[in-house]
């Protein structure tokens, strides 16, 4: 982490005397520049104290760690050759930033949208800082979760156009990806694709806990989701296809929303020398995918417990009432552990084989059987949420999974 570094430094020169006695004045001082230290210290150095993690084979996990507004729990299994999902935890001034990763055709999208939505999240914040905190209260809302969509396909589809003579597969290649951001006593939660969250929400004073499917999902599977693409694209008989029984647009992809696949996007990518499968037969006159986020604000309530992220590989295998009712049976530690191993149980079963078979199955040859799975569960401490407390230090921390 780099030292203290002036705030004085940071602004331009001319006007910086300026903004720190205004921002003095204000009392804002010490919470602008526990924010500008977010800008300038590298990821993953700081895990939210706890422990009991490690890894287990193909399975990387951490039992318990601290967070802003309570304990959370991370695991990741893999089961493609490459691991293609990636997570992170980020917690500080602003709030908590979470972020499920699930990459196809490749682990590039994945890995760059770790790397940069994040950041792109905390531009505003970082690039003129005491003007935005005068501005907005240096406040999160919807439009700033857009933006750093947005912002991070713009990078990820430079990329492509850079490497394009060198490497045109990663035309291909793309990533869903579901955010949850806690502000004050709100909840952001904003997807691409098909990852999910769900709510454990307490029922009244009976004991029990509901499930509640808070993200929005963009996969051809889903009635919505066709109708949605027909409207869309109305002289477009071939929008959505039903191809060895399953769902896929232009008989193609499943999901219809994503960062990356900038073959579906741009009419310049789609051609050779990608490869055959991916070229549409007609010209492409308008965006076939989209990467513009279904953005959720739920306010936050006491009766709200914890929150289960996770990429669809989980609910493959887990309906979200069932998920719900194993972190809910359970100690906070493990969690996230514990319903890993619960859907490659499951997945097991499906095949009519015994679990401990299942994990000797080594990656690659694994992708057979069950999805690269991540999971996510934050748990929702309201005292902590009501006072608006912050951890310190940030927390910052990724699925520590080798590729």
């Amino acid at each position: 982490m780099l030292g203290f570094i002036p705030l004085r430094f940071i602004l331009s020169s001319h006007r910086a005397a300026f903004w720190v006695r205004a921002i003095e004045k204000c009392g804002m001082l010490q919470a602008l520049m526990n924010l500008l230290s977010l800008c300038f210290r590298p990821f993953g150095r700081s895990d939210g104290g706890g422990g009991g993690g490690g890894k287990e084979g193909l399975l990387w996990y951490r039992d318990v760690g601290k967070y802003g507004s309570g304990d959370f729990s991370m695991a990741v299994v893999q089961a493609n050759q490459v691991l293609e999902d990636q997570s992170q935890i980020e917690s500080g001034s602003f709030g908590t930033f979470v972020g499920v990763y699930d990459g196809h055709g490749g682990p590039e999208a994945a890995r760059y949208v770790c790397d940069h939505l994040f950041r792109n999240f905390l531009g505003p914040f970082c690039g003129n800082a005491a003007i935005l905190a005068e501005r907005e209260g240096g406040a999160v809302t919807a439009d700033t979760i857009s933006r750093a969509f947005r912002a991070t396909e713009e990078g990820f589809t430079s990329v492509v156009s850079e490497l394009w003579s060198s490497r045109p597969q990663l035309a291909t290649v793309g990533a869903c990806c579901l955010v949850g951001v806690i502000y004050q006593q709100t909840l952001f939660i904003a997807n691409l694709g098909d990852s999910r969250v769900v709510l454990g929400k307490k029922v009244g004073n009976t004991g029990g806990m509901a499930a509640i499917q808070l993200s929005t999902e963009h996969n051809a599977s889903l009635e919505a989701i066709r109708h949605e693409l027909k409207e869309l694209h109305p002289n477009d008989p071939q929008i959505v296809v039903l191809k060895h029984g399953v769902w896929r647009v232009k008989g193609i992809i499943q999901v219809s929303r994503s960062i990356g696949d900038v073959y579906m996007k741009h009419a310049r990518f789609n051609r050779e020398p990608i490869n055959s499968k991916f070229r549409l037969p007609e010209p492409m006159d308008m965006p076939i995918m989209s990467a513009s986020p279904t953005i959720l604000a739920h306010p936050l309530h006491p009766s709200d417990s914890f929150l289960i992220f996770a990429s669809d590989g989980l609910w493959e295998h887990l309906s979200n009432e069932k998920a719900v009712d194993i972190v809910h049976s359970h100690p906070h530690a493990g969690s996230a552990k514990r319903l890993v191993k619960a859907a490659l149980q499951e997945a097991a079963r499906k095949r009519e084989m015994r679990y401990s078979d299942l994990r000797k199955i080594d990656k690659k040859v694994r992708r057979h059987f069950h999805d690269d799975i991540t999971v996510v569960v934050l748990f929702l401490n309201h005292d902590l949420i009501s006072r608006g407390s912050v951890v310190h230090p940030p927390v910052s921390m990724r699925s520590a999974l080798e590729h």
